[in-house]
């Protein structure tokens, strides 16, 4: 299958990229910077929020689906959340339906929920709760993958990824983790999933102390492999550690990432 990538010079976009090469894919890379040192893919130096240059790379790599991680990782303002995580996702979607690209598998988060309190585990139909201006924007993406699914007829996967992490570092991520090989083994079968329609996954390996329903990733085939609890005696205690463990945002429910919707000079 070919794959275009966006955001595949990031943290999970290296990785998936070399997984999904590594199990026979046929990758194509698109990012804001140029490629890794190493890459070998054929790469597209584009913002993903540019319509008319994402039309062109699509005309050009004719690729079967997309993985969307692009977007900025951190907290910003509303209208710079929106584009990074809504305009790009509309810009792809877009040129998915003039090209006749029937899926995406999108890197959502665990802030689209953050600010539910930790009670029990959460399953797919939990609301929408986003704790910052991150989580909302990925939150209207999701909207904007249902949308299209119910609209174009596109299959579209929202995969909600907790702690990407080569391993856990913090108490919290002994629920959240989500290791690198399970990460790719969730793209994939994102990817291979027969007619998932919108879905939703919660994007999290096998972790013994997780917080999220595992079975709608199994019911597309996703088999996570890794539990965080293999490092948790490695892991030291942090006063951070409750606040972190009351909602599942952790830290991004605090104070520390209030502020306006809007920039005013």
């Amino acid at each position: 299958m070919r794959v275009l990538v966006t955001g595949a010079a990031g943290a999970i976009g290296q990785v998936v990229t070399v997984g999904l090469t590594d199990r026979g894919h046929d990758v194509v890379g698109l990012d804001r910077l140029p490629p890794p040192e190493g890459s070998t893919v054929p790469w597209h130096t584009v913002d993903s929020a540019d319509a008319d240059a994402v039309a062109s790379v699509f005309a050009e790599a004719s690729p079967h689906a997309v993985v969307h991680l692009a977007g900025h990782p951190g907290e910003a303002n509303l209208p710079d959340s929106l584009t990074s995580h809504v305009v790009t996702t509309a810009a792809l979607l877009d040129a998915m339906v003039e090209h006749g690209v029937r899926r995406m598998v999108y890197a959502s988060s665990n802030h689209a929920v953050g600010h539910t309190p930790r009670t029990g585990l959460l399953t797919e139909d939990t609301r929408p709760r986003p704790d910052t201006f991150y989580g909302v924007g990925k939150v209207a993406a999701e909207a904007l993958l249902s949308l299209y699914a119910d609209r174009r007829g596109l299959d579209t996967v929202a995969c909600r990824i907790g702690s990407f992490l080569p391993q856990p570092e913090t108490r919290r991520h002994l629920s959240t983790w989500l290791s690198h090989d399970d990460g790719v083994r969730m793209v994939e079968a994102a990817l291979t999933a027969p007619a998932p329609g919108y879905a939703v996954l919660y994007g999290v390996s096998a972790n013994s102390r997780g917080w999220w329903d595992l079975e709608p990733g199994r019911r597309l085939g996703y088999q996570p492999q890794d539990d965080a609890e293999e490092f948790a005696d490695r892991i030291v205690a942090r006063v951070e550690d409750d606040t972190e463990a009351a909602y599942v945002g952790g830290s991004f429910v605090t104070a520390a990432y209030e502020r306006p919707a809007l920039d005013r000079a």
